[in-house]
């Protein structure tokens, strides 16, 4: 078995945290497909992702409390058996509505990776330690939003949709083995808490009450907010609005995904000459900045791909740097109850997800216009977030206030 601490550690981890992008970036070339296959329109399809992200949020509540009961290996190997088996109900769906119905099947085994993956670094990391490892997983991790669409739009023009979920169903079982024999448990004995539903309350009530945790959780959802505006939108403003084909629709999101490894890297090597706290400032208005060149581009009506593509590739490089940092302080506060405070930030980041993404959906006007709204208004109030609570409660040994930077 793998070393906790060991690099192959870290890189099984991001491995297990991609079936998350994998299962939402890897079928958006198919979405003009399976509406075109169902008879579903724009909103419908959309729902599918909706739905996903949904579920996903739903399912942390219970799999994190349980990871710190049972241990983290068996329920993220269950969780993504789970995965494996819904996934191939997606394949073999017959209309929207049996997608639709798979697709929270699928979220609720996919929630297992993301979530035990955080409670894993804070199981073996320090807070300060943990924000750089979260960084280089999440590095890593940007490997998936680059190459998924782009498999996705292969798969889609050479067969057709079915088979990325049948893609997604052997990579979780290949991660299944990997996962039981590659590493130890990393959760302690003396560190388990009882799961009862008395117990389940209250430590979500100590988390959910921390104005440390509010503040990071708040910052980390409302950015996530503009991240899914941008993959529930990008392939209908991309695709059918800006004539971009399926199968190049991933390149584009290569580029995006090159400015989140850009920002990862940033925000690595700037942690040695500057607090988290300062990293995370620059960030945030960096996103916001990117955001309103978006959207002031889709107000002037220039209509282009890469009007789109290139701010959301900076914007994409601030979400490198908020996310460690802002992910690691609202962890930082609970090293005893780390898989339930993953769980209830995951919550908190996925219904804003599923908000922002069903928004979009829901308001999509046949141009860019509402997405890069969305995504702006989403950067401000993270920036907000960030300005009226993390600033006034930082997490100890973590962060610093601004004033002291």
């Amino acid at each position: 078995m793998l070393a906790l601490t060991s690099i192959w550690t870290t890189i099984l981890l991001a491995a297990a945290v991609a079936l998350a992008p994998m299962a939402i970036d890897m079928y958006l070339p198919a979405f003009p497909q399976i509406g075109t296959d169902f008879g579903a329109n724009t909103a419908q399809v959309q729902l599918t992702l909706s739905i996903y992200i949904g579920g996903f949020a739903l399912a942390q509540l219970i799999c994190g409390p349980l990871a710190d009961r049972f241990g983290r290996k068996p329920i993220m190997i269950g969780g993504m058996l789970i995965f494996a088996l819904a996934s191939i109900g997606c394949a073999l769906a017959t209309n929207i509505e049996m997608l639709q119905l798979f697709r929270f099947l699928q979220a609720l085994g996919g929630s297992a990776g993301p979530v035990l993956a955080r409670a894993i670094v804070r199981d073996v990391y320090t807070p300060r330690d943990a924000a750089k490892i979260l960084a280089m997983l999440a590095g890593m991790m940007a490997l998936a939003p680059a190459i998924a669409p782009t498999l996705g739009g292969f798969i889609v023009a050479i067969f057709d949709w079915h088979w990325i979920f049948i893609v997604m169903a052997a990579y979780a079982l290949i991660m299944v083995a990997v996962i039981a024999f590659g590493i130890p448990e990393p959760l302690r004995p003396e560190n388990r808490q009882p799961f009862r539903m008395c117990s389940l309350l209250r430590n979500y009530r100590l988390v959910s009450t921390d104005p440390t945790f509010i503040g990071y959780a708040l910052t980390s959802a409302a950015v996530y907010g503009g991240l899914f505006a941008y993959l529930s939108g990008s392939a209908f403003v991309l695709i059918e609005v800006l004539g971009v084909a399926p199968e190049h629709f991933g390149l584009y999101n290569a580029v995006t995904a090159a400015g989140y490894l850009i920002g990862n890297i940033a925000s690595i090597r700037l942690a040695s000459r500057y607090t988290p706290d300062q990293i995370l400032r620059y960030g945030l208005l960096g996103g916001l900045v990117s955001g309103a060149i978006m959207a002031a581009l889709a107000y002037g009506q220039l209509y282009s791909p890469w009007a789109v593509v290139l701010p959301q590739a900076a914007v994409m490089a601030s979400l490198g740097m908020i996310l460690p940092q802002s992910m690691a302080g609202a962890l930082a506060n609970f090293p005893k109850m780390a898989g339930s405070a993953s769980a209830l930030l995951g919550f908190t980041q996925m219904a804003a997800a599923a908000a922002a993404g069903a928004l979009v959906g829901h308001l999509h006007d046949g141009t860019p216009l509402v997405m890069a709204t969305i995504i702006t208004a989403c950067a401000a109030l993270a920036l907000f977030a960030y300005l009226f609570l993390v600033q006034r409660y930082p997490a100890q040994d973590f962060e610093a206030q601004s004033a002291n930077s």
